[in-house]
């Protein structure tokens, strides 16, 4: 008789988010069974790791036989890549490529050409980055007006602006469509404390977008200006998110005339907009039930969580298991993970903007339990 596998208590190797740790399991198993040479120098410590992956990165359009070709012409002499810089490396592997089989290069041309987008991730200093893939010809004519524009502006204008602020605001005007960029009235969620909102405290605000994914902390001071800003365009509206002492989220009054409240706005606010899976930063996209709901889990604020699409497909596989609580040691809301090999995982929610005044006990026993607003500004 098989005795069941006791729980594992040993760390994850790389304490890495879903997908990068995909990434290099996959490339990984490329260096091992079909890029001998590649694996043979990035051992001996002669090609970093990051342009081990590259090799794969840009083979991957090739079939084995090819990509084992690339592999020995670039990799069996380590003297072939001796002071061969990245961009230098990429051009070699391509030029290697076309030669073995150009076809390969249109068809992987064209596949890029289809995952065409447009990305937003934080930045640091309260800034943002938003980013377009787009094809070579597209992206060098929208560079190309923008900066036209912003050359025009201040050598025929006047502007005192530089020439990349100028091209920043051009983009924000034409793509939204208004006469200056600071007057965009994109809805901006901020989760901010009472005191840092009136101005008594210096808790930082959590920022997140229209679909409620997070996109990091922006201070104090800065979150009472983009209010103060909104207000005077009669674009703001102020909801009350109710805390313990101890920071859990447990209730919400109404918040604006345009979207329903409920449930869904609770979670992405506890949850900062971000998934919950340890390790993972990726934008939340599914709001789950922690135990399924054909399980008889109920969809409440205990039993729900905010997952990216990636982490809520994973946990739906054979063999995962998870449940709601509540961490001891900060009173926030927590969800226990076992994965199919037995290893444990916990994430606790993050705690939301408070005010300075922590010196309030906590609530024991059959004492009410006091709550402090958490005001929610759009």
């Amino acid at each position: 008789m098989t005795r069941p596998r006791a729980p594992s208590s040993r760390p994850p190797a790389l304490r890495l988010s879903p997908h990068r740790t995909r990434t290099l399991l996959g490339a990984a198993r490329l260096w091992h069974e079909e890029m001998p040479h590649t694996l043979a120098v990035l051992r001996e410590g002669r090609l970093s790791e990051g342009r081990a992956l590259l090799l794969v990165k840009e083979t991957a359009c090739l079939t084995l036989e090819d990509r084992s070709r690339v592999d020995t012409d670039l990799c069996a002499d380590p003297a072939t890549l001796h002071g061969v810089g990245t961009r230098r490396l990429v051009a070699m592997i391509n030029e290697r490529a076309n030669q073995i089989d150009p076809a390969a290069l249109v068809k992987r041309a064209a596949k890029a050409t289809s995952e065409r987008c447009v990305t937003i991730r934080p930045a640091p200093d309260t800034m943002t980055y938003v980013t377009a893939l787009l094809p070579v010809a597209q992206g060098v004519q929208v560079y190309a007006a923008l900066k036209l524009a912003a050359e025009s502006a201040r050598y025929t204008g006047g502007d005192e602006r530089s020439t990349g602020q100028i091209m920043a605001d051009t983009l924000v005007e034409r793509t939204t469509g208004q006469e200056r960029a600071a007057a965009v009235p994109v809805t901006v969620n901020l989760v901010v404390s009472d005191a840092a909102l009136l101005g008594g405290g210096h808790e930082p605000a959590v920022i997140l977008d229209a679909t409620g994914a997070g996109h990091g902390t922006i201070p104090a001071a800065i979150t009472r200006n983009l209010t103060a800003g909104a207000v005077d365009l009669g674009a703001a509206w102020l909801r009350t998110i109710y805390a313990t002492t101890s920071g859990d989220l447990i209730g919400t009054t109404g918040r604006r005339r345009f979207f329903a409240d409920g449930l869904a706005d609770l979670l992405r606010i506890r949850d900062q907009g971000v998934c919950r899976t340890p390790w993972c930063d990726a934008p939340m996209r599914h709001l789950d039930h922690i135990q399924p709901a054909a399980d008889g889990g109920s969809t409440s604020l205990v039993n729900g969580q905010g997952l990216c699409a990636g982490c809520n497909q994973a946990k739906e596989a054979p063999g995962w298991r998870s449940a709601p609580g509540t961490d001891p040691a900060t009173g926030r809301h927590v969800v226990t993970t076992t994965t199919p090999t037995g290893h444990t995982y916990r994430s606790v929610a993050p705690p939301p903007p408070r005010a300075a005044d922590q010196t309030a006990p906590r609530s024991t026993g059959r004492s009410p339990t006091i709550l402090r607003p958490v005001r929610q500004a759009a």
